[in-house]
């Protein structure tokens, strides 16, 4: 059933919603996303020292030993995207305890779609990359970008009937959930014991103002703040903090509040058209000429993630569904066939936000740059590929 309610965006304008309202949110935010991949991949090739400079200038925050500096990009990557990673863990929170994944039939064909859409590309990436100095990227080409994978669905339109909306957008959120638990035991720099029991103690003392109960959520940002600053000097990536203290958020109402529900509806658009744009504006702009091209796909890294978004995705997703289906662990929705997957199997090689992400946290200098560039090149034919392939396989009753 669709979600009524008016979506509140940023600056305090609201949009009806197109269906329900997270996927409202994620379809444009898809849009203003290639709008800011447009504009980042302009600047960077019309000024490339400038926007380096700019990216890299360093930023200080805090007061004497208890301040942190890093320059802006990280600023981006560690501190802005946290409230994209909250998000996400909300979003997954309820997704598990209220949403498609409660039920484990229904969520059974996705969950082993998403597996198979994980380990193959993964797979490939270390087929091509096996004793290079590439190695450490393998789990880039193992995420789909919810928000770009259903603005393309958009676009293809009454072509993509709701049973494969649903498909893909949980086959996505479970490819989030499989991202962080890999960003966290795969890429970290190295575990502070201190600071990681220090983290856990401020897990335990969110836990007691959930119990008290503390309803006002302004009251959970110092230990919020708190909790990132354990993650960030613990070695596990900062932006841990993130899913956590959205995992921990009570489904529940708090105190007569929805406290999920309500905190989802006012941070999902600033999530979706600021910061994740942001980071856009800040990875995603590379150099692309003939001679930056040829040196990316010369080197086993671009064609690692190439095959491994293109390929690797699709095959891996249809090979998960058809072993569901076969062991009768899942079941297709009605009126739906496994050819009829195929082209969304192709859009979730859409990897791009998570894919950037785990690239800069895998490679730095000219591996980062051939990443982007791969990352670029299967995510644009990813979308014009699985377009092409729901209007081909998709019936033309469902129209």
């Amino acid at each position: 059933m669709a979600d009524k309610r008016l979506i509140r965006m940023p600056g305090g304008h609201r949009l009806p919603p197109m269906g329900s309202q997270f996927v409202h949110v994620e379809v444009l935010s898809g849009i203003v996303l290639a709008a800011a991949t447009v504009v980042a991949l302009v600047v960077a090739n019309v000024a490339t020292t400038a926007y380096d400079d700019f990216w890299h200038t360093d930023l200080r925050l805090g007061i004497g030993d208890l301040s942190i500096e890093e320059d802006l990009l990280h600023w981006v990557n560690d501190g802005l995207m946290t409230l994209f990673f909250f998000v996400v863990g909300l979003e997954i929170k309820r997704e598990l305890v209220v949403g498609d994944l409660r039920d484990r039939q229904a969520a059974a064909l996705p969950v082993a779609a998403a597996f198979g859409g994980m380990l193959v590309p993964a797979a490939i990436f270390v087929a091509v990359n096996a004793g290079g100095v590439g190695i450490d990227g393998w789990a880039i080409p193992m995420a789909t970008d919810i928000a770009f994978a259903l603005a393309v669905l958009a676009i293809v339109g009454s072509k993509a009937p709701k049973e494969l909306k649903l498909f893909l957008l949980t086959l996505a959120i479970v490819d989030d959930i499989g991202a962080i638990i890999v960003i966290a035991l795969f890429y970290g720099d190295g575990i502070d014991p201190a600071w990681l029991l220090g983290g856990a103690a401020t897990v335990v003392a969110v836990v007691i103002m959930q119990r008290v109960p503390v309803v006002r959520p302004a009251w959970y940002l110092v230990p919020g703040v708190i909790l990132w600053v354990c993650a960030f000097e613990s070695g596990v990536h900062a932006t841990i903090a993130g899913v956590v203290l959205g995992l921990l958020t009570p489904t529940g109402p708090v105190g007569g509040r929805e406290v999920l529900t309500g905190m989802e509806d006012r941070l999902h658009p600033w999530s979706s058209f600021v910061v994740v744009p942001v980071f856009a504006l800040a990875n995603a702009g590379v150099v692309i000429d003939r001679a930056s091209v040829e040196a990316a796909f010369s080197g086993a890294v671009a064609w690692g993630v190439v095959l491994g978004l293109l390929v690797g995705k699709p095959v891996g997703i249809m090979t998960g569904a058809a072993i569901a289906v076969r062991l009768k662990v899942g079941a297709l929705p009605e009126g739906v066939l496994l050819r009829h997957l195929a082209g969304i199997s192709l859009i979730a090689g859409i990897g791009f936000t998570v894919s950037l992400f785990v690239a800069d946290l895998a490679f730095e200098g000219a591996l980062l740059g051939e990443a982007k560039v791969a990352i670029l090149t299967a995510s644009v034919l990813a979308a014009v590929g699985g377009s092409l392939l729901v209007r081909a396989t998709v019936p033309e009753s469902w129209d």
